[in-house]
């Protein structure tokens, strides 16, 4: 079978890390290995950054953008679409991350080509991408442009409906999950290893011998209910003084969850280690995941986490449901609640009967639903389908 030849669509990319980011690499790196040829498009956010590069053995093109953001926006989406023009011999389908502004440009400039145009709605919910679509400048215009596409995933059910709910064709909408890839449960040598790299590394991640470690990773923002988390680690510590607890990310409540951190005394106990390219050492050495959100769509964050044998402790929100059952795949708590969020850390780390059972079910339950290889394997049938109908489409328009 010819590979397939993708062009994967981000406007962000590394070295610029993110959930979005994040995933589109993963699918490249996956969809390589399945055989086809991604490629990944992008801006070039600094001049300084080179125009082409190979990350995890996948080309990466950074296309011109200007510093100016109405201008740049509009540069970023010329280039996108002459390349695209100029090298239709180059790709078979393209797919694009979040349905915005390149989405409007691959959208419109591939509307009589024989290439498919695949969207992928990246979040939902105030922020998500039909909310975005109804709020910003052009935004509608940009959507009635995006319900043009050949396809659209929904990486979860509360996005599908809102995709729907905002006019896009049902048929069109297909399901797919998030993916991760599974890891085996790391034993206390891996741990150690792990926490002595990042100790290496950074000097501020240096823990003490039998250390418990929580790890929180993502935004730094309000709606991640951190202040809750920061305000149950006094609780946590009375109960388990050696525990410790790292906030991954960045983001504009930094400073302000920082005085938090200072003003209850917390700064050998609370580290703020910024982000990294990859998290792999990080979870191999916590023992224990914390997602304290208000709103939240399905994390991936959560998602890597259970993967890597972590046991969880998330709130009780319509994302978090969809893969932490209570008791079951984790200890699910009450959003704004910093006594309840102590009570379950506590709980997991003194229970190892309770935490061995919660890490081998959410373990099972991201094998058989989110394993990166599965929703690798159901992009490309998808892809494959849509270059099948449009190919047949076009055989029948000529043959007519």
């Amino acid at each position: 079978m010819k590979p397939l030849r993708l062009a994967l669509v981000t406007r962000r990319f590394w070295p610029l890390v993110g959930r979005a980011e994040v995933v589109m690499a993963n699918l490249a790196s996956e969809f390589l290995r399945q055989g086809a040829l991604p490629v990944i498009f992008t801006a070039q956010w600094d001049k300084q950054w080179p125009q082409k590069c190979i990350l995890d053995e996948v080309p990466v093109v950074r296309l011109p953008q200007s510093a100016w953001q109405g201008w740049g926006t509009l540069r970023y989406m010329n280039a996108l679409s002459r390349w695209l023009k100029n090298h239709p011999a180059d790709f078979d389908l393209v797919y694009v991350s979040m349905l915005k502004h390149d989405a409007y440009a691959v959208t419109g400039c591939l509307a009589r080509s024989p290439k498919p145009v695949v969207l992928r709605a990246e979040a939902g919910g105030k922020d998500g991408d039909c909310d975005w679509q109804q709020s910003a400048r052009f935004g509608k215009r940009i959507q009635a442009r995006c319900r043009q596409a050949n396809a659209l995933v929904a990486i979860s059910p509360a996005i599908e409906k809102e995709l729907i709910q905002a006019g896009y064709s049902a048929a069109s909408i297909h399901r797919i999950n998030d993916g991760v890839t599974s890891m085996v449960i790391p034993d206390e040598h891996q741990r150690f290893q792990a926490r002595e790299v990042l100790a290496e590394a950074n000097p501020d991640l240096k823990l003490p011998v039998g250390a418990r470690l929580a790890v929180f990773n993502g935004r730094l923002h309000a709606e991640k209910g951190l202040f809750d988390l920061i305000r149950a680690w006094p609780l946590v510590q009375h109960e388990v003084p050696n525990a410790r607890l790292w906030l991954v990310g960045t983001g504009e409540t930094r400073s302000k969850l920082v005085e938090t951190v200072e003003n209850l005394g917390l700064l050998e106990h609370v580290i703020f280690p910024g982000v990294f390219d990859s998290l792999e050492e990080v979870l191999l050495a916590a023992d224990l995941f914390v997602l304290p959100s208000y709103r939240e769509g399905l994390s991936l964050a959560l998602l890597e986490a259970m993967a890597h044998g972590l046991p969880v402790v998330v709130t009780d929100i319509p994302g978090n449901r969809v893969v932490v059952q209570d008791e079951q795949t984790g200890l699910v708590v009450p959003p704004k609640s910093p006594q309840q969020l102590a009570k379950a850390i506590i709980r997991i780390w003194r229970d190892h009967d309770l935490r061995i059972r919660l890490v081998r079910s959410a373990k099972e339950l991201v094998q058989e639903s989110y394993s990166l290889e599965s929703v690798a394997k159901a992009h490309l049938h998808l892809f494959r389908e849509l270059i099948s109908r449009k190919l047949e489409k076009r055989v029948y328009r000529n043959g007519s």
